[in-house]
């Protein structure tokens, strides 16, 4: 009789390839609880930098919702700037390499050659997530400072 198996039984890089999109997404939530971490970080030394500036525009009658708007808006064009900047540097990464092809060996192979790239997609994708973070990390400095008394905030030095 004929028996069927798939590729993940007969081979035996099946478990290398699953430690390797395991140890991808482990390097992927890394990274994004960096993005995460260096974003709240900024708003929220935003957030204090500007106390009496809050609590002026507070008291002049701006209402909270457009406070929170206005924080949202900078931590938005932080994501913004720092996906332009890590986009740039990755794709002139990936071109400067496949410019010079470095060549190396792996087990019995010999000369294999390094040629990186990347889809359109994953590139599209890793953007609109690392923005998404970004407002995300936004959010509670932004809370807070809409949420300010604004004579405490005038008051404070």
């Amino acid at each position: 009789m004929l028996e069927v198996h798939d590729w993940t039984q007969l081979s035996p890089f099946a478990t290398i390839a699953k430690m390797i999109d395991l140890m991808t997404l482990f390097i992927k939530i890394m990274l994004i609880s960096i993005v995460l971490v260096s974003v709240m970080n900024v708003m929220i030394m935003a957030v204090f930098e500007r106390i009496r500036e809050i609590g002026t525009i507070a008291a002049i009658g701006t209402p909270p919702s457009r406070i929170l708007s206005l924080f949202l808006a900078e931590g938005l064009m932080l994501g913004i700037a720092g996906t332009v900047a890590g986009t740039l540097l990755s794709l002139a990464a990936i071109f400067g390499i496949n410019l010079w092809q470095p060549t190396f060996n792996f087990g019995m192979q010999q000369n294999l050659v390094m040629a990186p790239t990347i889809a359109t997609g994953d590139v599209l994708t890793i953007v609109a997530l690392v923005v998404a973070v970004a407002v995300i990390a936004s959010l509670q400095p932004a809370w807070k400072a809409s949420r300010m008394d604004p004579i405490t905030a005038l008051r404070h030095v």
